[in-house]
């Protein structure tokens, strides 16, 4: 199975050599998230070194950003890539637009399809020269002169992919996206109860085949090799478990393995400001079942067991980077799954 890993953790004035790095371990693509940089940045600096890896975006925020600003870079990124770049969005939880962003919260689903529509009629002025007359209830986009139209790319125009987590979103990419992005916090229980059932319901609704649309699944993954290895990688991610828990939007995931109640606990500590004890709140059955950990060949089989009936691809969060080493191990391993 294909798979992607986070640039994220590299410095920006790192991400050239990281690049490099990953592309000799045999990793086959990278991406970034929202983080403490741009979302776009690393994958510009990704990009110039001329590398065989796909790029994505996994995920930009869309609601803060216009269909043009995202379209521009999405655009970019296409042509530095010569075609191997993918531009995910999501609409994040409201929180988060309302409070960090400062802007309204309404109708996510909605605002969401009209977005997509708003990016397909944007590439298609610039690449073929349509008329631009989008007018929608959230987004108008009527006028776009040679002075601000890129030159059409040599090949396809970047696939939008949207990330969702609830059935509703899930249904909207299936529709009207050129694929889905799985959040790594969720379990095989929930994309088997409303995942699958609603990509297959935007399907059908659009009157698609599945092979019309790509779906990336998220997953944590910690790669052991020692026994040592494997207490300090469950350490790690039972913290990164313990800080989505405390998402209430997130409590759907919780749910769908029995572990509800850990969301009010969790989101207490956060209003506390005791991050430190999130992982406390973690139990192993949450690791078996939200995660992946073990050794390269480990790895790769839970994946392709827990994944490969429905993903395309996967992008692996780590929440503690592994070596080059064994890295090298899991593309292998990936490979002959």
């Amino acid at each position: 199975m294909k798979f992607d890993v986070s640039i994220m953790s590299a410095r920006l004035e790192d991400v050239g050599e990281r690049t490099r790095e990953l592309a000799n371990c045999g990793i086959e693509g990278v991406f970034t998230a929202e983080g403490p940089h741009d979302v776009f940045a690393p994958l510009y600096l990704a990009a110039a070194e001329k590398t065989s890896l796909r790029l994505m975006t996994n995920a930009a925020i869309a609601f803060p950003r216009n269909p043009i600003h995202l379209a521009h870079s999405a655009f970019d990124l296409q042509r530095l890539t010569n075609g191997r770049f993918s531009l995910g969005i999501a609409p994040q939880v409201a929180a988060h637009i309302t409070r960090r962003f400062g802007i309204p919260w309404s109708n996510p689903v909605g605002r969401m399809g009209e977005l997509i529509d708003a990016l397909h009629e944007i590439f298609a002025s610039w690449q073929h020269g349509a008329p631009l007359a989008h007018e929608g209830d959230y987004y108008t986009h009527t006028l776009m002169t040679p002075m601000f139209s890129p030159a059409p790319l040599t090949g396809e125009v970047p696939a939008v992919l949207l990330g969702a987590l609830g059935p509703a979103m899930t249904r909207l990419a299936a529709e009207r996206a050129d694929g889905l992005t799985v959040l790594p916090f969720c379990s095989e229980s929930l994309l088997r109860s409303v995942t699958a059932p609603a990509v297959e319901q935007g399907l059908a609704n659009a009157r698609r085949s599945r092979s019309e649309i790509e779906i990336v699944c998220g997953a944590i993954v910690a790669v052991a090799e020692s026994a040592e290895e494997k207490i300090r990688a469950i350490e790690n991610v039972k913290a990164l478990l313990g800080f989505y828990s405390s998402t209430k939007a997130y409590t759907r995931v919780l749910a769908s393995i029995g572990k509800q109640d850990v969301q009010a606990h969790a989101a207490e500590r956060v209003r506390a400001g005791a991050f430190g004890e999130l992982g406390g709140l973690v139990d192993d059955e949450m690791v078996e079942l939200l995660a992946v950990v073990g050794s390269p060949d480990e790895v790769a089989q839970r994946l392709d067991e827990r994944f490969g009936w429905l993903a395309d691809r996967l992008a692996l969060f780590f929440p503690a980077e592994p070596s080059n080493e064994s890295l090298t191990r899991l593309a292998r391993s990936m490979a002959s799954t």
